[in-house]
């Protein structure tokens, strides 16, 4: 039987590298955007049909999936404006409109669906995250709600015989993420020849690259683990390790400057738990740190040219 899978948040900083490794496994991807756009990723190539959609609205998500009929659901579409998704209201239309997409994959006789979640749902306090025993106690909107939503999902797919997984994603950096958050922020002011104000940078995150979370949540559809799996490294790394390796990386680390910034609310250790990652979806990271930063150097570096910028480079 043909499996094809319906990919909400495709053209997003993990959707759009998510696409090339359906194809791989032999989906037939249908992929939704929002909005009508000049240039889609992977638009051109065979296997992919795109689907313009406002998931937000229930009837359009009803006629979307009669019209695809998936076998599968790659949930990953979310509001996650940089700064203000944490306590948006959005947060809680998303839990309603990820709802009704579900009720609409069980009303095709969809088979497996896998949803995104964040590490956001842990009790940070406790620094090492598992599945199975650390308390999930939120401290945003968003956490709570992608928490929430993971209990109705877990208790609806085994009521209804639907196969379905919920991936806790930790912290990701790489290509086309927002120039704002660390890993991006870091980079893009180096190459302009700019110092960058750190905090001291001891807090302990667990940092993937977006193509190995990809990877990941690629495998973890394709096989038959449920409930919640973490995705991360597993990889105990200090903010001021990962900051310092793009200094290396670009020549600059003399533009660094640690201990310039308060770190009174962030938790010490944030790290993962990937036992059920490892031995049961039966995945690792490809990619090194150095290699990744390496790939997300280079694709700033052009975006840099591409906007004019190129002679601070």
């Amino acid at each position: 039987m043909m499996k094809k899978v319906l990919l909400t948040g495709a053209t997003g900083v993990v959707g759009r590298q998510v696409i090339p490794l359906l194809l791989d496994r032999r989906y037939e991807v249908h992929a939704v955007c929002h909005k009508t756009r000049s240039s889609l990723p992977y638009c051109n190539q065979d296997g992919v049909w795109w689907h313009q959609c406002n998931l937000l609205d229930h009837h359009a998500q009803k006629v979307l999936l009669a019209e695809v009929y998936p076998t599968h659901l790659l949930h990953l579409a979310w509001y996650t404006e940089h700064g203000k998704f944490w306590d948006a209201k959005e947060n809680i239309e998303w839990v309603q409109a990820s709802l009704a997409l579900l009720l609409y994959f069980r009303e095709v006789m969809g088979q497996r669906a896998v949803f995104c979640g964040s590490c956001a749902e842990y009790d940070w306090h406790y620094g090492f995250c598992s599945e199975t025993s650390t308390p999930k106690r939120p401290v945003s909107l968003y956490g709570c709600c992608k928490n929430s939503l993971q209990e109705i999902v877990r208790c609806f797919s085994t009521a209804n015989h639907i196969s379905s997984a919920w991936a806790r994603i930790f912290f990701f950096y790489g290509p086309y993420e927002y120039p704002g958050r660390l890993v991006a922020s870091v980079i893009t002011a180096l190459l302009q020849k700019t110092a960058v104000p750190c905090s001291h940078g001891n807090q302990i995150r667990d940092f993937l690259y977006v193509k190995d979370v990809a990877e990941a949540l690629a495998a973890l559809l394709d096989c038959d683990v449920q409930g919640p799996v973490n995705i991360a490294s597993g990889q105990p790394r200090s903010l001021r390790e990962i900051v310092c390796a793009i200094g290396e990386q670009l020549g600059a680390s003399d533009q660094i400057k640690f201990g310039e910034l308060s770190t009174a609310q962030e938790a010490p250790v944030v790290l993962a738990d990937v036992r059920r990652l490892r031995q049961e979806v039966n995945w690792q990271p490809r990619y090194t740190l150095e290699a990744g930063l390496a790939e997300t150097i280079s694709w700033w570096k052009q975006q840099l040219i591409s906007k004019g910028m190129e002679k601070n480079l």
